[in-house]
């Protein structure tokens, strides 16, 4: 019984981090995105 709460609780942490990790690797992809079009856009105007 102690054997399978463990398991599960260490499932659900893991899943957890695993979403928590991908969507900081999006919030991160996006930032570098903007910083990208932002300099791009300061390229064509000079």
């Amino acid at each position: 019984m102690k054997k399978i709460l463990f398991v599960s609780i260490a499932l659900a942490v893991v899943l957890t981090g695993c979403n928590t990790i991908r969507g900081m690797g999006q919030d991160v992809s996006k930032a570098g995105s903007a910083v990208s079009d932002t300099a791009t856009k300061t390229q064509d105007k000079m």
